[in-house]
């Protein structure tokens, strides 16, 4: 049975102005991760002062609610493993086995079956050619404030914090391992081992409902929208896109030959109803529900049952782009909109790339059980199969309780440079901005309120080796805001009030 690594922690939020008091609230949580599969037998459940630092509360609440589970059976004390959920749970009482592909909740069964559903329409294995719609590639010479590492710059993370000896270690402890079969070719959805172990946690720390065969292994989230891309959409299909949003991303649909459907984003994320207005039949939404990319505004629970329902009803798929999600600081966990999703059609992509370091190429698919083949063909038309060996250094990584730290310090580290950045910010600019999105992920939005050219200052600042990256460049169809998205991952505590400062010379 595929354990969770030490220290992964589940999705609960406790709220102090419920009338169940706390014990009572994890309690129900973890019972609920139990009894729908979330959580399985032999996964290993967080210590009780982990658990109550990670929530904010006493530890006595905590005590109380594993003592109450310890002595209802769902969970069991192992000599060696601490508390792990019990391997007797009747199995009436769980979900956790694998759904088959016959009895999945797959789009094309549910929608025969209901008159008020429209028909999903088919899938292709290999897209059109579409040579002449691909758009120019511009590079850092057009936009230089993608030019180099330093102050600010997007997408960029603490390389200096990571664990460097454990992973050489890791490295070296499996390059001594390896064989004549390690160097044929791998399943073209990747490591078994390491999909076990990303579902595993998807499961509990995203409360995502996945299993192995539904994971793939990508070279990252762009590699995983270009397949999406190749598998759900023809040239000529419409697409919604957030606006603003992250141009990277646009391309990859430019090159499919689609037709982009800007919707615009605010608060409570992509206006769904304003969506439906403008193009109600498309054929697919790319969306970062838990923080929108550049605003960070999290998807409303409204928003997401409406956009749900509509991805149902129309016969569309929604794409979950949950780039950065095990980053929040105050605010209370968000689940994934997949793990909300009853119908199959989400495709949910996350990546390694912000928890770990960018050159690591690897992030993943969680496909639903009844596209998985034709993601499979369309995988065997491009690489054929991802490169083994870093796939089983960080499964080593993760599985070893590695991954788990490294988040929970990081969690801290970027905790503290976010609340450096925003204060720097608010003294040196005052007045004169509005900050948007800064309570999850690595990144902030700072609309100026008297700006006239956010590009001029980036071209300016990136000079400097200050890296500005315009805000009106997310935008598609007109900037509403000039600003800049200030990355906080590389930038540290000390050197953020300086890097503020020169924004400010820069300014004036």
């Amino acid at each position: 049975m595929k354990r969770v690594a030490s220290g992964i922690l589940p999705m609960i939020a406790v709220d102090r102005e419920a009338a169940h008091p706390l014990q009572r609230q994890i309690y129900d949580a973890y019972r609920t991760a139990i009894v729908s599969g979330s959580l399985r037998s032999g996964e290993r459940i967080p210590s009780t002062r982990l658990l109550a630092t990670e929530l904010g509360v006493s530890r006595f609440p905590v005590l109380n609610a594993y003592a109450q589970l310890l002595a209802e059976g769902y969970f069991e004390s192992r000599i060696g493993a601490g508390t792990v959920v019990s391997s007797s749970i009747p199995d009436q009482f769980t979900s956790s086995g694998p759904v088959s592909r016959t009895a999945a909740a797959s789009p094309r069964s549910s929608v025969s079956h209901s008159s008020a559903r429209a028909p999903a329409r088919p899938l292709r294995s290999t897209p059109r050619p579409v040579a002449h719609r691909i758009p120019a590639f511009r590079g850092p010479e057009a936009f230089p404030w993608l030019g180099g590492l330093g102050p600010f710059g997007i997408g960029q993370v603490a390389l200096d914090q990571f664990p460097m000896n454990v992973w050489s270690n890791l490295i070296a402890r499996r390059a001594r391992k390896q064989n004549v079969r390690s160097f044929h070719y791998g399943d073209s959805r990747g490591l078994l081992a390491l999909r076990e172990t990303i579902a595993a946690y998807l499961r509990t720390a995203r409360s995502l409902r996945c299993e192995p065969g539904q994971v793939m292994i990508v070279s990252g989230s762009q590699h995983a929208l270009e397949l999406s891309a190749r598998v759900l959409l023809d040239p000529g299909s419409h697409v919604w896109i957030e606006d603003p949003g992250y141009r990277l991303a646009r391309m990859v649909f430019a090159l499919t030959g689609c037709h982009l459907s800007p919707v615009p984003v605010d608060a409570e994320g992509l206006n769904v109803a304003e969506g439906i207005k403008r193009c109600p039949h498309a054929r697919a939404a790319l969306v970062t529900p838990s923080h929108q990319f550049p605003l960070g505004s999290t998807m409303s629970a409204s928003r997401r049952l409406q956009l749900l329902d509509w991805a149902q009803s129309s016969g569309s798929w929604i794409i979950e782009d949950d780039y950065d999600s095990e980053y929040r600081f105050k605010s209370p966990p968000i689940s994934s909109l997949q793990g909300l999703d009853t119908n199959d059609r989400v495709i949910y992509i996350g990546t390694f790339s912000k928890v770990l370091f960018p050159a690591l190429r690897l992030g993943y698919l969680v496909i639903p059980h009844d596209l998985v083949d034709h993601f499979l063909a369309v995988r065997r038309t491009t690489d054929i199969a991802p490169a083994a060996f870093q796939q089983e250094v960080l499964n080593d990584f993760m599985a070893e309780g590695h991954f788990a730290r490294h988040i929970r310090r990081m969690r801290i580290l970027y905790g503290e440079r976010r609340r450096v950045l925003k204060e720097s910010l608010n003294r040196e600019l005052g007045d004169a901005i509005d900050i948007l999105g800064s309570e999850a992920g690595m990144h902030l939005s700072v609309i100026f309120k008297r700006l006239k050219s956010d590009v001029e200052v980036a071209e300016r600042a990136a000079r400097q080796s200050l890296w500005l990256w315009p805000l009106s460049v997310s935008y598609f169809v007109k900037a509403l805001h000039q600003g800049f998205i200030l990355g906080f991952g590389s930038t540290s505590v000390e050197e953020i009030p300086r890097s503020v400062r020169r924004l400010r010379q820069l300014l004036n």
